[in-house]
């Protein structure tokens, strides 16, 4: 199984394209940071979400939202212009989770697959008061039947 799980944040605004068939691909980077201080280091991966999640998703993917992603990895060999043989890791997204609070400046979220929230509706009478149960006598010993199969 080939599965990768990582959290970053986007380097750039999320980029919307369409195959020569009119498939939808949603294209951004991520940089996702690995240990602190001095030892940190960030790992870049160029993340693709396909199809009509892509086309919702635009709208919120920002430069410098934090992102939790969940996908598959390939990992695309290329040549710089140097002529130096390179490794790029490229993720196709399985899940998205958008992390931290959502900015002023975002629509509100209408992708189909969230439910409406609960509505929280007053009581319309004060709670019965709970019942009180009346404890069991517990079993007598000399109740015991003789016949135990062991």
């Amino acid at each position: 199984m080939n599965s990768i799980t990582f959290d970053g944040r986007l380097a750039a605004d999320a980029e919307l394209r369409y195959t020569p068939s009119g498939e939808p691909v949603l294209s951004f980077r991520v940089a996702s940071d690995i240990g602190f201080g001095e030892r940190k280091t960030t790992n870049w991966f160029s993340c693709q979400v396909w199809g009509k999640r892509g086309e919702s998703l635009k709208n919120y993917l920002a430069k410098g939202q934090q992102v939790t992603v969940y996908g598959q990895l390939t990992l695309r060999e290329w040549t710089d212009k140097e002529g130096v043989k390179r490794t790029s890791p490229d993720v196709r997204v399985n899940e998205l989770s958008l992390q931290g609070g959502r900015r002023d400046d975002m629509p509100p979220m209408d992708d189909g697959y969230s439910a409406p929230a609960p509505r929280m509706e007053a009581p319309s009478a004060p709670p019965a008061a709970p019942r009180r149960m009346d404890p069991k006598p517990a079993p007598r010993m000399d109740d015991m039947d003789d016949d135990i199969p062991f």
